[in-house]
């Protein structure tokens, strides 16, 4: 209460602050006539790399706007953003940030007025419906949806084929059929189906979205973790494959990807940001397909198509908030040509439901034997369930890493989930 309190106050103050007419002056026409904005994102590789396509985009909208492009790992940024925020002090800060789609809420929620509304500036029915909750608060736009993390189950052919199966037989299956025809590869071939890392819970992850649940009731505050039958399943499902010894321990990303590069691994469940990573051992060009997600075995509600991280980009609300806002509706907001950069020279797939009709997006690639991989992520995309993230999605991981634990030591199931849902009430205010 006392924090709420004192964030009202801060609100106040920053009101107050801004009720002067040379205050006003100062927020609205010098921020029309500024000549640069600021944007921080991080990933060289991906988000940097599609800023600065966006910002050759632009120039012929705006030719005379620069845009600084600054980064700063994904933590920093947080650190930075709630540090400022919290204080009220703009200064330092940047016209348009990208945020992760599982902290979004956090922010918009608990700092509202200094983000700006882009409701008129995008149409969000062009974006993939499951993007909308994260990125909105109280029925308005304020994020610009970027890249999917839309899953897909990539698969060794030539491991499948050894093990008398084929691509179709792989296709929109369960979790159960997974552990079967992981049980078939390795009696054939000797590989296992998978890396985990058993401190990273991005499997249960796309599994519960997969059925539209998350840890979090639809009101985003309210732990959902007793009780939980997608979540329960979920957990049942990750000791199956355990059980069945289907699984090469990973402990880090490097670890992670050199299960599959290295050819001891069949699958790779997770998002579709993976693919340079598969596409950068050349020898295997051929050897791999993609197909849907596996789906619950026991809810009716489950789908084959999730998702797992994804971001989407916000305007401050300060000085140049126009034109920063006017840099992002016209490149990631509705530019088509862009999308189709964007894929051919990072691999990125957006969320902008239009671009999924450009050449890039329906490009066969030889890696995966012919496959237009990019047109089916992008179908699979438009299939992800919504869910409400809310403010807590990495501390009720932290709850429940340690419970999954418990469970695979012998503790009853319905218990560890009591016991994370008294947790998670208790540390979650």
């Amino acid at each position: 209460m006392k924090k709420m309190l004192s964030l009202l106050l801060v609100s106040i103050l920053l009101l107050s602050a801004c009720s002067g007419s040379k205050s006003k002056d100062a927020s609205t026409s010098s921020g029309k006539d500024t000549k640069e904005i600021t944007v921080w994102a991080w990933d060289p590789n991906f988000n940097i790399k599609a800023l600065n396509l966006a910002k050759d985009a632009y120039k012929s909208e705006n030719p005379d706007l620069n845009v600084k492009v600054v980064e700063n790992a994904q933590a920093d940024i947080v650190q930075k953003l709630n540090t400022s925020l919290s204080s009220g002090t703009t200064k330092g800060l940047p016209n348009a940030v990208l945020i992760e789609d599982y902290r979004a809420q956090s922010f918009l929620q608990a700092y509202p007025d200094m983000f700006y509304e882009m409701t008129d500036k995008i149409k969000a029915d062009d974006f993939a419906a499951y993007k909308i909750p994260p990125t909105s608060l109280d029925g308005k736009n304020y994020g610009v949806p970027f890249d999917t993390g839309v899953t897909g189950l990539y698969i060794r052919t030539d491991y499948l084929e050894k093990a008398g199966l084929k691509v179709s037989d792989v296709q929109d299956m369960d979790w159960n059929k997974y552990i079967e025809v992981g049980k078939k590869i390795k009696k054939a071939t000797g590989k296992v189906m998978l890396t985990q890392d058993p401190k990273d819970l991005g499997l249960i992850r796309m599994m519960i979205q997969s059925s539209g649940s998350w840890y979090l009731k639809e009101d985003g505050k309210t732990p959902d973790l007793a009780g939980n039958e997608a979540l329960k399943e979920a957990f049942k499902t990750y000791k199956a494959i355990l059980d069945a010894d289907l699984v090469k321990p990973a402990s880090d990303w490097s670890q992670f990807v050199g299960g599959f590069n290295s050819g001891d691994v069949a699958t790779v469940p997770t998002g579709n940001w993976i693919t340079p990573s598969v596409k950068a051992e050349a020898s295997q060009s051929g050897k791999w397909a993609v197909v849907s997600m596996p789906r619950q075995s026991d809810n009716p509600k489950s789908v084959n198509a999730s998702n797992l991280g994804g971001s989407s980009w916000y305007v401050l609300n300060i000085p140049g908030k126009e034109k920063a806002a006017d840099f992002l509706a016209k490149t990631f907001g509705s530019n088509v040509d862009f999308y189709q950069t964007l894929n051919k020279e990072i691999g990125a797939i957006g969320t902008y439901k239009p671009a999924a009709e450009g050449g890039a997006y329906k490009a066969s690639d030889d890696f995966f034997g012919g496959q237009k991989v990019v047109s089916d992520f992008a179908s699979w995309t438009e299939k992800i369930p919504q869910v409400n993230y809310g403010l807590h999605t990495y501390a009720i991981e932290d709850i429940l890493a340690v419970e999954m634990q418990n469970y695979l030591k012998g503790k009853n199931l319905d218990k560890a989930l009591e016991d994370a849902q008294a947790q998670a009430e208790a540390q979650i205010k």
